[in-house]
């Protein structure tokens, strides 16, 4: 059996709420509430002993392990930094669409794709890299995308501007009233055949 002590840092670090004495109880099957409590006191005064990143503080009726306040600036670099997400190449392929002629619909995206887009569409917004911009005043009035502050921290950017310049001009099709086939909601597309989705080669963003 484990040191009871260790058990509780463990439950504190496992959890992302704050833990009740009553609920450690539970599952130290200790006696009571009050030993839970001792644990944690005995916990806290080891974390106290000597210079840590952690602490443990007592919130919101139960306890948390947290990052000491004098360490946040070094945590506001953290979330600053590159994130690495990854990518698949349909996905990818649709982002860079997205990027360099936002706002875009969804019908324009797949005629540019040949291919429907409903997939890695939900997967981009799953992540935060695309946002919805609006619709576009067009028949069946469709939602346009956008990316997003995310999508400029991945991949490094200070904004759309610092984007890599390509040759060429990448060309929405004009649908005219072929954009009225999809429907409002941007789904749907009649004659496209379906995207592979989300999977298959995986790519790295900002990497």
């Amino acid at each position: 059996m484990p040191n009871p002590i260790d058990v509780v840092e463990a439950l504190l670090f496992a959890s992302d709420v704050p833990l009740e004495a009553e609920r450690i109880r539970e599952v130290l099957d200790l006696e009571n509430a009050a030993a839970a409590r001792d644990l944690v006191g005995e916990l806290m005064a080891r974390y106290e002993a000597e210079p840590r990143g952690l602490s443990i503080v007592e919130v919101g009726g139960g306890y948390r392990m947290v990052t000491r306040p004098e360490l946040a600036p070094w945590l506001v670099r953290l979330a600053r930094a590159r994130t690495r997400v990854r990518l698949s190449r349909p996905a990818l392929e649709s982002l860079a669409i997205i990027a360099y002629k936002q706002p875009v619909s969804k019908p324009e995206l797949d005629a540019v794709r040949g291919v429907s887009s409903d997939a890695v569409l939900d997967n981009l917004l799953e992540r935060r890299l695309i946002r919805v911009a609006g619709r576009k005043d067009a028949p069946g009035r469709p939602f346009l995308y956008e990316t997003t502050r995310e999508f400029l921290v991945a991949f490094g950017l200070r904004d759309v501007s610092d984007l890599p310049r390509v040759d060429g001009e990448l060309v929405i099709p004009d649908l005219g009233a072929a954009e009225a086939v999809v429907g409002g909601e941007g789904h749907g597309q009649a004659e496209t055949q379906q995207d592979p989705g989300p999977g298959g080669t995986e790519l790295t963003a900002g990497g």
